[in-house]
Parts: structure tokens; C-alpha cells; sequence
């Protein structure tokens, strides 16, 4: 009887020890990642206030007060890369961004150095809305 009751003991003095050591770890690796996030996540406000461009790289159209209506603040995601706001006039825009977002996201790239200069970013192509207005 009292094999069986020190084996159960000492059992379950070994799960708790490696709860205990669990709780600790997991924790502050956990946490980390959280802040590493948290850190890498803009304000979508301030992420808007700070966009380059006052016209849709796709069409070349105003975002603010264009005939469009309001702008679609779109998120690009690509693995291994911080996901990108791109602001388009119109849903019909994503969908054409989508077909090659390596050439819109360098103009919105380099309206951000040109900006960073204190220059004007270039002005749009007149692209218009093709097939999809």
C-alpha cells in the first residue's frame, strides 16, 4: 500500500512539476510574439493618413471625393511580408491590382520616397476604369 501511494506521489509531484514549468515558458513565449505583432501593426487611421497617394493606382482616379464613391482601403497579403494598405477607388480596381500588385505597390512605393524627400509624388497615368466599371 504504501509502494502505490508513493509511485501516485511521486507521479504526480512530476506532473506538476512540468505543469509548472509549462505555465511559466509558454507565457513569456507566448507574450513575445504578442508584442512582437502588436509592434509591427499600425493604426489603420494614422496607416490612412500617412498613404502616399491621393489618387487609386489602378485608375488613376481621386480616392477622396471622386465619382467612384468612398475608397476601398484594401489589405494586400503576401507570406513572409507585413501586409500593405493600398487605397483603389472601387472594388473593380482590387480585383485588377490583384493581376500584377508587384508594379501598383513599387508606385506606391515610390510616391513614399518622394514624399520621404519632401517632394511631389508623380502624378497618376490616366489609366481610367477599362472593363470593370
Amino acid at each position: 500500500m504504501n509502494t502505490r501511494l508513493a509511485l501516485r506521489s511521486g507521479l504526480a509531484g512530476l506532473v506538476l512539476a512540468f505543469a509548472a514549468a509549462a505555465s511559466v515558458a509558454i507565457p513569456a513565449q507566448a507574450h513575445e510574439g504578442h508584442k512582437k505583432d502588436k509592434e509591427q501593426a499600425k493604426d489603420p487611421a494614422q496607416a490612412v493618413a500617412d498613404y502616399p497617394v491621393d489618387y487609386c493606382v489602378v485608375s488613376g482616379d481621386k480616392l477622396e471625393d471622386g465619382d467612384m464613391g468612398p475608397p476601398i482601403n484594401y489589405t494586400y497579403k503576401q507570406d513572409g511580408k507585413p501586409d500593405r494598405l493600398v487605397r483603389l477607388c472601387c472594388k473593380g480596381c482590387v480585383k485588377d491590382f490583384n493581376k500584377d500588385p508587384e508594379k501598383f505597390l513599387k508606385m506606391i512605393d515610390d510616391a513614399a520616397a518622394a514624399k520621404a524627400k519632401g517632394e511631389k509624388p508623380a502624378a497618376p497615368a490616366a489609366q481610367g476604369h477599362g472593363k470593370h466599371h
